[in-house]
């Protein structure tokens, strides 16, 4: 007896995505990689092609049999990738040079990789470029799943806790709930409404003052659990959940899968040999500071430098000032050292004011 296929339910909530997984599949999405994104569960399904080719021909028989629920996500053409970097750089870049620079590697061969290294290269460069792709990628996201009539939300934009978060998608096709799991629903069916919203895709600046710069702290978001309870058995292992909690764990590059593989590849190839130069400068640097607030404070707590603090009172002109100096200095440093009489800059100002009115 042949077992029946068992239908999906329609969903009683909004679906929840997670937005940085679907940026990170539509930025990865070319000729050789199909993403397909899952209208019951919203799950993404990634074929990718280090599997077997009777695995992928079986997943595409299993895809094209559910007629309205897998989604492919579009190509991103040359032509999109270059209109994003150009709008990048005539919106963004303000410094001549760089802006010059930009616009030449953009029209050469390897653009969007060699377009990653110069921005890594320029800090100051690198957030604003960030910020800037992850809004361009979110307007095209949601302008996607308007025109496939997705009723969807974000779990990154919502305010509901995690466990919340996964009772909802624990009882998404069940029609009767508790009061907390309905308020829930009603929270995502007023979230779900914005999405479809003229502002969702023409955002507007914020006016009034520009906030107060403060230093800026990347908060790692709790998600709920992944639960993809009715997705068919032989399209399971190509679902695509990478652990993505940020824009800044999403890379543009195509060639590598994150950001962590593309910063590697620059340090291995030596592809910024000025870069490797300063940093190993800077590195070294800072070793030496190291080491040198390491004998301050053992210093300290040996009690010499209190000792030392309170005699610094009681110095007259001409008197000699080394012991801070030999104390912290190596010790075979220490002889060289020639005492210099104290010219007043050691000399605490109450003592000067004093002997100025002798």
């Amino acid at each position: 007896m042949l077992k029946k296929r068992i239908k999906s339910t329609t969903l009683k909530n909004p679906l929840v995505l997670r937005y940085h997984r679907l940026m990170d599949a539509f930025a990865k999405s070319d000729d050789e990689r199909d993403f397909y994104l899952d209208k019951t569960e919203g799950g993404i399904l990634y074929l990718d092609l280090e599997k077997t080719q009777e695995e992928i021909d079986k997943a595409e028989k299993e895809i094209a049999e559910y007629q309205g629920r897998f989604f492919l996500i579009p190509k991103l053409t040359f032509y999109e990738i270059k209109k994003i970097m150009e709008g990048f750089v005539n919106e963004k870049v303000y410094d001549i040079d760089t802006k010059e620079k930009l616009l030449d590697i953009i029209h050469s061969k390897d653009a969007r990789e060699n377009f990653l290294e110069f921005i890594y290269d320029n800090l100051s460069e690198l957030e604003k470029w960030q910020q800037y792709y992850q809004e361009r990628f979110r307007v095209r996201i949601i302008e996607w799943l308007r025109q496939n009539a997705f009723h969807f939300v974000f779990e990154e934009d919502l305010e509901l806790g995690r466990v919340i978060v996964e009772r909802v998608k624990e009882t998404q096709f069940q029609p009767k709930v508790s009061r907390e799991i309905a308020q829930a629903r009603a929270q995502l069916e007023n979230k779900a409404k914005t999405y479809y919203s003229s502002e969702a895709l023409n955002p507007r600046p914020k006016r009034g003052r520009p906030p107060k710069q403060v230093i800026k702290v990347v908060v790692e978001l709790e998600f709920s659990r992944d639960l993809y309870n009715q997705m068919p058995i032989p399209l399971r292992p190509f679902l695509y959940i990478p652990d993505i909690t940020n824009a800044a764990n999403v890379t543009f590059s195509s060639r590598f899968e994150t950001e962590e593989q593309f910063l590697a590849n620059i340090r291995s190839t030596g592809a910024h040999p000025e870069m490797n130069t300063k940093f190993a400068a800077l590195s070294k640097r800072l070793d030496s500071l190291k080491s040198l607030s390491d004998r301050l404070v053992s210093l300290q707590k040996e009690g010499v430098l209190k000792g030392i603090s309170k005699e610094e009172i009681t110095v007259g002109k001409g008197q000699k000032v080394l012991g801070i100096a030999k104390e912290v200095l190596p010790k075979g440093k220490k002889e060289g050292i020639k005492e210099v009489p104290d010219d007043g800059l050691f000399t605490p100002k109450s003592l000067r004011r004093r002997k100025k009115r002798k």
